[in-house]
Formats: C-alpha cells, structure tokens, sequence
C-alpha cells in the first residue's frame, strides 16, 4: 500500500478524545471538522506544570533518495508511548509549493504518518493563507503608502518586503508592478517569496505568545528610506491588522498519529531559508502536557539542528536532551557518488565513503554538547552485508545505533531506537552542558567564520560587495547582535548543491544579508539559493487527482 492509501485506511478517534489524552477538555479546544483542532492560548495554565524533555530529529544532507525524518520522528513518538512514556510530536506545517514540486508532503509515511493526511498536506487549517493574506496586506499597505503621498519618505527603489504565496513558481522571482498609467500605482521592480520564506511565518515559529508576536511585528524592517534609515511596520501602522488576521493561526493545531497519539503541527519555516522550525508555542506547549516532546528541524543537521539550537532553542529558553540523527542507506550511498538509478545494488565502497557525510554531522551535534543517537530509516532494498557495514562502523566508532523499521511495522519499529534515546537520556540527565555555537554579540563575520568553519567545515567565507556594504548598514542600526541564519543549498555541507559527502577545501560565499529584525535573527543568503522555489520538469501535481470523491497521487 502507499502513504496515501495506509492514511486513507485508517481509522481515526475524534480530535475530542485525542485531546482528552493529554488532560485538555473541549473547552480548551477550537473544532476544525471531526479529526483536527486548535488548542486555544489560554489553555494551558497551572493545570499542567510539566516541563516535558525535548528530543531534537535530524539528519544526514538529504538527497533524492529519502531520508523519512518525520517518518522516524512519528514513529519514535508512537513507539515511546508503546513503551508507557508520555510523548508528544511537534512537526511543522507542509507547504503546498513542494507538495506540488518534488519534495512531496510532510507527513511521513507507512504506518508511522500523523492524520487526516490529505488535509495536513493540503489547506489544512488555513494557516498558511492567513500568513500569505497578512504578508500580502503589508506589501499592498507599503505601495499605497507611497501612492498617497509618501508620508514615511519611502525609496521605492529599496523596499525589502516582498509579497509571498504558497508555491513554487520560479516567474515571479523578480517582476514589475504598478504598471498602466498613474492611477495604477507606482511602477517599480518587485519579488514574490514563498509563504513559509515570510518574516511574519518566522515571526509566529519563534514568538512566544500574541503580545511577543506584535511586538516583534512592530520591528518588521520594510523599507528603507531616501536618507537609508530603516521604516518598520509599526511605523506604517499595520501591526493590528495584522495580528487580527493571525489570530488564529497562532494557535497550535492538534491532530494525531496512525497510533492515536496526539500531535502538534503548527508553522512551517523553511530551513534552506527560514530556520526550518515549528513553533516555539506549540513546543512549549507540548512540553507542559508531556514527558517527552519528539520535535524536528528541517533538511541536515548543518541547517535544522544548528539554526534550531542557535535560533529557537536560544528564544524559547530551553535545551534539548537528546538528538537523533536519521539516515538510510541509501542516501549514504548517494553521498558515497551512486546514482540514484543504481541504488538498489549493493555498494560496499560507496556506503563507507558516504558515512563521511554522516560522521560530520555527528561532530556538528557534538558540539553543542548533547547526547545522540544514530537512526538507521531501513529500505527494503538495504542488504544484510550493507546493514552490518554501517552498523560495525557504529560500533567501532563509539556511535549508538538503532536500526528502525517504523515505516513497515510503526511505533513497533521503533522500540529498540526509543529504548536507546531513553537510555541517553537517563545516563545524561544533570551532566548534559548544553551550550550554543556562538555568543550572539560576537561581530557578524566572526559569527559567520564560526558556523562555516565549525558546521560545514569551510576554509573561509567570502563575502560580496553587497553584503559588507549590508554588514556596515547592519552595525549602523545596530542589528549585528543577532543570531545568524544561513540561507544555503540543503544538499551539501558547503553552498554548492554538487558537493556531496564531506567536502574538503572549498569556500563558502555570502552574497548577500537580509534583516529579519522581527524574528530576531539576520539572514545570509549562500550560493544561488532562491526564496522562491521553481517546479520541476515533472511536477508531483501531474499525478494528482480526485477520483470518486478520492484523492490519489499524494504523498
């Protein structure tokens, strides 16, 4: 059976009982049909004293062959409750841009999905319109602003708002607006994001409750006027009607998994662009109701992980207490320089030479002090001399190891992996020194050399023109104290999508920075990456239909 057709077969309680399990009542919930909720913000209140260990999934730089994160990241979550643990999931909202591309949903996959999948996948609870619609009143405000008169003295020539929507579509990267005579508008040069590449979805992941999420809101840098001093939203005056379009999407969505457990999904920051995060509110949450909260980052631990301890773990004021790092054979091989075409013939070699992929992002986790352990996601296609090969190396380095098998079997198949991330917990609870990579008040080329060179093993970093004329602009306004976020292929270590494995020798390049002041962090954009995606050839959409009322072609 596929993805879709298991999650079509299943059988799920009310969204009512599910909440139920976890002490919420209905008072405590907002009804989005049978099968999924909003948990209201003034729901959890002295009731729930937990503050529930936090268990961080990442993984080796993804390839086409699939690595299955969040399907290993449901199926610990089942599993730990097989095993009588409280647990809950936090994972992020799928987009619909690379639900139509190549990437596919974000709702894992087999036996170990969350539910109703087509739902999550698709519109879901609206969430994701409701921050294109706010992205989209700001950028109509700002052209407006000028069209009336230009009180704020805006450049049109240096507006950094962009206007979003929720799919990949590469012609509206750079675009011209305001065409067809005066009364059209000013005609000036534009750009389209992605929805989840939106300050304001970076804004609602890091924000700790609605009062934090307006007055982060208000930092919004949006333009720059003829004297380059910045304007802000609070100065165009919209952080009200924003926050009233958002206020709704900023509570946490329940749904469950195939096993009936609750979960979290709630925002969607991407992580070649955003910090690849779900909310610091539903984490929160999550971690009041249970003993365990599962959570993900997205793409590798070069991206997710370190953006996730440096950016989120900084700002909810928390650390986790393990992190599992997922790979597959296949995808090691992949990095070992197999074609994707002859994945399904045993390559001894190439397997070793991938897991230098793997033992780097073992040395990034490493060094922000937290205790881990290796998920191997098994294919049916992986041999029993490939399984061992990885798993005699795991051994021989000092590396736990836990060889799952949620996709085909579940929570089951996750048992050994739950024991094992239990134990590391239990051996390192107290001693853990969790700490993050870099001091934030450090300059921002020192905190960049410290990520290149420590994360992705970079020589240097090289900077263009543009971003030390943006560093100088930085330190004027005084934005160089913040985290950084790299915006960079998620396919390597380094910012070339074509370096597989463990690269040696190479440069990483800024090209350019971008003040994310509302989210409270600084944007360096690496190599080509784009903040607007473009479909493939053959995009997943061409295979998708509704057949007798029935989706088919989604996964």
């Amino acid at each position: 059976m596929t993805d879709l057709e298991i999650a079509q077969a299943a059988k799920p309680e009310k969204i009512k009982y599910i909440a139920e399990k976890v002490g919420l009542t209905p008072e405590d919930i907002e009804y989005y049909g049978p099968y999924k909720c909003k948990v209201r913000l003034d729901a959890i209140n002295e009731r729930f004293n937990k503050q529930g260990k936090v268990v961080l999934v990442t993984a080796i730089n993804p390839t086409p062959a699939g690595e299955g994160k969040s399907t290993v990241t449901i199926g610990l979550t089942d599993a730990m409750n097989r095993l009588g643990h409280k647990t809950l999931v936090a994972l992020r909202e799928p987009s619909l841009g690379p639900v139509m591309g190549v990437k596919g949903g974000a709702a894992g996959g087999g036996y170990a999905q969350v539910i109703p999948m087509e739902d999550i996948n698709l519109h879901f609870t609206g969430d994701l319109h409701a921050i294109t619609t706010a992205n989209n009143l700001v950028a109509a405000l700002i052209d407006n602003h000028i069209y009336q008169g230009n009180q704020l003295n805006i450049n049109p020539t240096r507006i950094v708002w962009h206007r979003c929507m929720d799919m990949n579509d590469r012609s509206l990267r750079n675009i011209t607006i305001g065409l067809g005579g005066p009364l059209q508008g000013i005609p000036r040069e534009d750009h389209f994001d992605i929805t989840v590449a939106s300050e304001i979805m970076a804004i609602m992941c890091l924000a700790t409750d609605m009062e934090d999420f307006k007055e982060r809101l208000g930092k919004c840098v949006i333009a720059y006027r003829y004297d380059k001093t910045p304007v802000t939203m609070a100065e165009l005056n919209c952080v009200g009607a924003v926050a009233m379009i958002m206020r709704d999407a900023i509570k946490p969505n329940m749904v469950q998994t195939l096993e009936g457990n609750p979960a979290f999904i709630h925002g969607g920051p991407f992580a070649n662009i955003a910090h690849g995060c779900n909310s610091i509110i539903a984490t929160q949450m999550a971690r009041r109701l249970a003993d365990y909260v599962i959570t993900e980052a997205g793409f590798g631990a070069d991206l997710g992980a370190e953006k996730f301890m440096d950016i989120k773990a900084r700002y909810g004021g928390f650390a986790p207490s393990c992190v599992v790092i997922v790979a597959t054979i296949r995808a090691l091989k992949m990095h070992g320089g197999v074609a994707k075409t002859d994945l399904g013939k045993e390559n001894i070699d190439a397997l070793l030479q991938g897991i230098e992929n793997l033992n780097k992002h073992i040395e990034n986790v490493k060094k922000f002090c937290v205790p881990y352990v290796i998920a191997v996601n098994r294919f049916v296609n992986d041999t029993d001399e490939e399984i061992n090969t990885l798993l005699n190396w795991a051994k021989a380095n000092c590396h736990e190891i836990s060889l799952t098998e949620v996709w085909a079997k579940g929570g089951e198949g996750g048992e050994d992996l739950a024991h094992k991330v239990i134990r590391k917990i239990e051996q390192n609870d107290g001693c853990c020194h969790f700490h993050h990579l870099y001091d934030v008040n450090l300059p921002i080329k020192e905190k960049m050399n410290i990520i290149a060179h420590e994360i992705y093993g970079a020589d240097a970093v090289e900077y263009s023109p543009t971003a030390n004329k943006q560093i100088k602009t930085f330190e004027e306004n005084g934005w160089d104290k913040l985290p950084i976020c790299v915006a960079k292929t998620q396919y390597s270590l380094s910012d070339n999508a074509k370096l597989l494995g463990r690269p040696h020798n190479f440069v990483v390049t800024v090209r350019e920075f971008k003040p994310s002041i509302g989210a409270g962090f600084i944007v360096a954009l690496m190599g080509d990456i784009m903040t607007m995606p473009g479909l493939p050839k053959q995009p997943a959409s061409n295979a998708m239909d509704v057949i007798d009322n029935k989706i088919v072609g989604l996964f």
